[in-house]
């Protein structure tokens, strides 16, 4: 009977402890895991078990990424998404914006930068002189840049002859553009035209500020800038229709690409969905930019990439593009290819394998 009396008495004290216990856990929670509010459903609760490790979600961290873009229309296709991060609460991706890539390329190849917006040809050459550490991840810009001059004297390629061409981006694209554009057409770089090269583009538009039928080769918006200095300067040539000329009769008409956008290696396949989200928000942020051209230039001139008012009217002329996967390889290896013929060292030596060309 003790023994009885003994084993109720215990039993009741399970009962009592067992209902303390679960008292504390209802108006005491774990403040070491995350709590979320239950969504309100009829049915009934999982029996399965509660799994420790935080549940996955859109807004889990990706990380973060360094971008840099160059002062013209690579930076002025961005303005969308530079403005989305700023606003964000978390936001991924910070941005430099440089006036020339040579400021940018170090810092890249160093590990400073995660992605940036370069010339195409450079980035051939940086995926040679890094052994692949560089890959292509879109097309951004086609052809943007125009012959222009302070007078009337070039309406054709031939006129070029015997001229001074102000021009800068020596070593990239333009040169090579140039370059290509008058051979193709007879004419002599090295000996039937002077050309001057400068470090940047502010500069040619001052020679053709301040010189009486001046000629220079600028990219949009700079063309622009420099009219909104002189009325005068008119554009005489755009080399991206000059450059389609060249074409034979029955072949594609070949692009002229400006400007890419690249990634360290490394990065895209350590984040890739992270690399995802920037391209996915870059292409968007190019298609605002395209459709609302009032909305996009503000946003330019809040960055001070160029006036609002310049913007405006450059925008339209920009060929501001955002082509990746199939499209962008065979776009851009053709024109690779066109400058490889010409001069195997515009594309760092020899034409880039396909591992180059990011797939996603």
């Amino acid at each position: 009977m003790k023994k009885l009396a003994a084993l109720t008495l215990a039993l009741l004290l399970c009962l009592a402890l067992f209902g303390c216990s679960e008292g504390s856990v209802s108006s005491q929670p774990d403040s070491s895991q995350p709590v979320s509010p239950a969504p309100e459903s009829s049915a009934p609760a999982s029996s399965a078990p509660v799994s420790s490790e935080p549940a996955s979600s859109a807004s889990a961290d990706l990380g973060s990424a360094r971008v840099a873009a160059l002062k013209g229309p690579t930076a002025m296709g961005m303005v969308k998404l530079m403005a989305d991060e700023e606003a964000a609460a978390d936001p991924h991706f910070t941005f430099t914006i440089a006036a020339s890539a040579d400021e940018i390329t170090p810092k890249l190849v160093q590990g400073e930068l995660d992605i940036a917006a370069v010339p195409a040809n450079l980035a051939s050459v940086l995926y040679n002189n890094t052994e692949g550490k560089v890959q292509v991840l879109a097309v951004n810009t086609l052809g943007v840049l125009y012959l222009v001059e302070s007078g009337d004297t070039v309406h054709s390629v031939e006129d070029l002859r015997g001229k001074t061409i102000y021009s800068s981006g020596k070593g990239s694209t333009p040169e090579y553009a140039l370059t290509y554009l008058l051979s193709q057409s007879g004419i002599d770089p090295e000996k039937d035209v002077t050309i001057e090269w400068k470090s940047e583009h502010s500069e040619c538009v001052a020679a053709l500020t301040s010189e009486e039928n001046a000629i220079a080769m600028l990219p949009q918006p700079f063309v622009t800038t420099a009219q909104a200095k002189n009325e005068t300067i008119r554009v005489a040539l755009d080399l991206n229709e000059e450059w389609e000329k060249l074409s034979s009769e029955g072949e594609e008409k070949a692009t002229l690409i400006t400007g890419v956008v690249v990634g360290r290696k490394e990065f895209a396949e350590e984040n890739p969905e992270l690399l995802q989200k920037f391209l996915q928000e870059y292409e968007s942020s190019v298609t605002y930019v395209n459709s609302d051209t009032e909305g996009a230039a503000a946003l330019v001139g809040s960055y001070d990439i160029v006036p609002e008012a310049v913007a405006k009217k450059a925008l339209p002329e920009c060929n501001i593009t955002f082509l990746s996967g199939a499209e962008m390889k065979e776009k851009l290896s053709g024109y690779l290819q066109i400058l490889f013929d010409q001069n195997p060292k515009a594309v760092g030596g020899k034409l880039p394998g396909d591992d180059f060309y990011y797939a996603g």
